[in-house]
């Protein structure tokens, strides 16, 4: 079976997500032209929505990167954040702009904002390309959302399943397995 057939519906396409970066590169823009932010993209979801949204930011900034799993097993979440991947630059007294694929449950943000607000930060917001508002559990929110979705499976720009689908150029519901 080829990995098309396991494609439910697309749900983006290219054109409605380049659209929906370009409005939040100038909400980015707006906010932090003068603040020289520091955007922590979080792996490895976000980085086709990082590479896209920081081409269209015309100011200085400084970029980085996290690693952060919440899994023990690979399947069950263990509610304790692990950084896999820390940092390269100190964070404190900057803004920080943390830009993440998708919001969930919100369990594992919630712990990474504490975790870089106890780093000494002059501010942490963040921005997520997708928001899961009906999954959430922990309270925490986006101060730049590019689009809300249902409870469904989605791939492609990025976020993936079992390592494919990362290279679509749009965003899929994926099929139920066993369908």
């Amino acid at each position: 079976m080829a990995w098309t057939d396991q494609i439910d519906r697309v749900l983006f396409t290219r054109e409605q997500i380049a659209a929906r970066v370009d409005e939040l590169a100038r909400q980015v823009r707006h906010d932090y032209c003068s603040l020289n932010p520091t955007l922590i993209g979080i792996l490895t979801g976000s980085f086709v929505f990082m590479a896209d949204l920081l081409r269209r930011l015309d100011f200085d900034l400084q970029v980085d990167f996290m690693a952060v799993s919440s899994y023990e097993d690979g399947t069950a979440s263990s509610g304790k954040v692990r950084i896999t991947k820390d940092l390269d630059r100190d964070v404190a007294g900057k803004h920080v702009l943390i830009v993440e694929d998708i919001i969930d449950t919100g369990q594992t943000l919630k712990q990474l904002t504490g975790v870089l607000a106890d780093r000494g930060p002059a501010s942490v917001r963040l921005c997520c390309l997708l928001d899961k508002p009906s999954r959430r559990v922990a309270e925490i929110s986006a101060d730049y959302t590019g689009f809300t979705i249902p409870d469904a499976f989605v791939v492609g720009y990025g976020l993936d399943y079992a390592q494919a689908y990362r290279h679509l150029p749009y965003i899929a519901v994926l099929k139920p397995q066993g369908d």
